[in-house]
């Protein structure tokens, strides 16, 4: 034991200094990189600026970003552009103005490949998870929970309730040591607003003031104690019809406003936020049954005497999907108007009846929101179907109480408890799942559908070529699957003198196929003969093709083996076809006559589709004013060839051309000699 005064022998002396020396050079070999934000008069201290002076002049919305710090991350490298860096920053968004501000969006213009891992007080507009990859397009963001913003006048100045703040967490490529990574802009996205250019003070602060935009003309709606409903390609509401102590009854109706928009065997997912399960649906059923996550979790705890084996799903991000049509009538799980199609929602202008489908659930809360008024929607909504169109979803906004009918029959309505809309639009995927082949009378060789049109896999392109253009091929060979084409396109190469390249392009690995034949061309009139191909192994009940022709589709006149309808106010110059009643159905592939000898047969639809020549009598079909410039299969859009048939003297190769010329040219030389 060592006493307060006494003598500390030399070795001890000498070991603690040795320590602490080993301490100090191990210590001293890391290398930490900080970067601090600086504040307004560049003191560099890393703490959050005071307000800019501009907030108080501003009398609108006040937008502001923050830059607070980044730290280098691991691996060190030498590249500055792909050194990473973690960072963090901080926007604010302030209501100066003397309305109140509902369902606030501000967009963030990140430029610096960032990899956003946290966003503390918002949700991305699109519904994306995170963390996201950001790129250099930026982001927009909605409040969460804060979704909407009083004004100082109604709040007597309560910053709680006119500002919300959004703290930001993730990593970043590219700059300096001494750069400071700032947003190209930022401004808020809500109609109605037009925001400048926003301006930086110092080095990492940037601000803007967004004021009512005088020339917006805003369309006069009934004035709502929520935000009204708001329009898109698909609208999901949430409305609680029935709410308890610890528990609440919703409905969840998914609606389609798009004209060519559909849903096949769709699947619905969502997160909660607060620990919710489902204990019963009706109308619908999750993926997944399992109550683990329940009896493991602060659920089992709360809910002691409960039956778990009987609830429903106790995943945060269950997946839902509609029931067939056999459970239609079944008293436990159907009977609900508009339910039980098989997932299937078509568009309004094909059958409204079926532009709806509904389901409901009883959802079970957790402490401390167990009371009868403390209600949180789930949030990160998505959608998909079977090749069908891609939807980002919004996140869910507060609108006011769905009126329903009287359940009583009685001309009254009653109303929801609290009611939700998810808007969901359209977006263009990246890889098309459907693709279209030209061909013409005209021609001998088809044009095919493009080399990897529905995308190809890494692992397939050592065996072909996804950049060399698909090689011509005789008509025959649009009716069996791509590996038996190999062949087929070998043999007309060399019959037509077509040059084949040494790797062999790779198949269009698409699932449904669509061929546009120019059938006849004369002097009042042409046709044209549309077929469908499905490679696929399920069939598409009800489906329904549209295409774009421009300059033709004035001329339109019948259609001879499908509905025809022009889309005049929904989509220009587009001409919708759907399937005959009794040939509405498009079976999948199957097996040949003998499937050990004969390739695999594709379900076909086919009809021809007549023009006139009345408003552009000098139609050039043949230079490619006779096919669509846009065609889309139960609502996904296709990819086209960019070539067109050409006429067959046209398709010589360079080869046959020389052999071509030398004999013209042998023929005039004998000609010559001779005479």
């Amino acid at each position: 034991m060592v006493t307060l005064g006494m003598k500390i022998p030399w070795t001890i002396q000498m070991s603690s200094f040795h320590a602490m020396l080993v301490v100090f050079l191990v210590l001293s070999s890391f290398r930490v990189e900080i970067c601090y934000g600086q504040a307004g008069d560049g003191d560099g201290d890393g703490a959050v600026a005071a307000p800019p002076p501009e907030q108080e002049d501003c009398d609108g919305i006040f937008l502001s970003y923050q830059f607070t710090s980044r730290e280098k991350e691991l691996p060190r490298l030498k590249n500055v552009s792909a050194q990473a860096w973690a960072f963090k920053s901080e926007a604010t968004i302030l209501n100066a103005g003397s309305t109140e501000l509902k369902a606030w969006k501000m967009y963030i213009g990140f430029q610096h490949r960032e990899i956003l891992v946290e966003a503390e007080g918002a949700l991305l507009v699109d519904g994306g998870d995170l963390p996201v990859q950001l790129g250099t397009k930026g982001a927009t963001f909605a409040g969460n929970p804060m979704t909407d913003l009083k004004t100082m006048i109604d709040t007597a100045g309560d910053y709680t309730q006119i500002q919300s703040k959004i703290k930001f967490k993730g990593t970043q490529f590219g700059l300096g040591t001494k750069a400071t990574p700032m947003p190209k802009s930022i401004s808020l996205v809500n109609d109605g607003f037009k925001c400048p250019n926003a301006r930086i003070r110092g080095k990492s602060t940037m601000f803007v003031c967004c004021k009512k935009d005088p020339k917006f003309k805003a369309k006069k709606i009934e004035k709502t104690k929520f935000m009204p409903k708001q329009k898109g390609d698909l609208s999901i509401t949430y409305d609680v019809l029935q709410t308890f102590a610890n528990n609440y009854l919703a409905q969840v109706t998914i609606e389609n406003n798009h004209p060519l928009g559909r849903l096949d065997h769709w699947n619905i997912t969502w997160e909660w936020m607060k620990g919710e399960f489902i204990n019963n649906m009706r109308g619908a059923y999750t993926h997944k049954k399992d109550s683990t996550e329940c009896l493991y979790g602060m659920a089992g705890k709360f809910y002691k005497d409960l039956d778990f084996s009987q609830v429903m799903n106790c995943e945060k991000r269950p997946v839902i999907t509609d029931l067939p049509a056999d459970r239609k009538d079944d008293p436990k799980v159907g009977k609900l108007p508009n339910c039980c199609r098989n997932g299937t929602i078509l568009p309004g202008l094909m059958d409204k009846s079926q532009s709806q489908s509904i389901f409901q659930l009883q959802v079970f809360k957790l402490p401390p929101d167990d009371n009868r008024t403390a209600l949180t929607p789930p949030q990160k909504w998505k959608i998909n179907g079977a090749l069908n169109p891609s939807y980002k979803c919004g996140p869910p906004i507060r609108i006011d109480p769905t009126q329903f009918p009287d359940p009583s029959g009685l001309q009254a309505t009653s109303a929801s408890v609290a009611s939700w809309q998810v808007v969901c639009n359209i977006t263009k995927p990246s890889v098309p799942r459907c693709c279209v082949s030209f061909s013409a009378y005209y021609s001998d060789s088809v044009v095919p559908c493009s080399t990897c049109a529905c995308g190809c896999k890494i692992t397939d392109t050592g065996k072909c070529s996804p950049r060399e253009p698909a090689m011509l091929l005789p008509a025959e060979a649009l009716l069996v699957p791509f590996a038996n084409r190999t062949e087929k396109a070998k043999a007309w190469a060399k019959i037509k003198h077509y040059d084949v390249p040494k790797k062999l392009p790779c198949p269009d690995n698409c699932g449904v196929s669509l061929n546009w034949h120019i059938d006849s061309d004369y002097s009042n009139g042409w046709t044209a003969r549309l077929t469908l191909f499905n490679w696929g192994n399920d069939p598409f009940q009800d489906w329904y093709t549209a295409v774009k022709m421009n300059k033709a589709y004035a001329d339109y006149e019948n259609v001879y083996s499908f509905n025809g309808t022009r889309m005049e106010k929904e989509v220009n110059s587009t001409i919708m076809f759907t399937g005959l009643k009794g040939l509405n159905y498009l079976i999948g592939i199957k097996n040949g006559s003998d499937p050990n000898k004969n390739p695999m047969v594709p379900g076909k639809q086919q009809s021809v589709i007549s023009f006139k020549k009345k408003h552009f009598h000098n139609i050039d079909i043949k230079a490619g004013e006779g096919f669509p410039t846009r065609v889309l299969f139960n609502g996904e859009e296709c990819a086209i060839p960019k070539r067109f048939p050409r006429n067959n003297a046209q398709h010589l190769n360079s080869n046959a051309l020389m052999v071509l010329c030398i004999a013209i040219l042998t023929f005039l030389f004998m000609t010559d000699r001779f005479h």
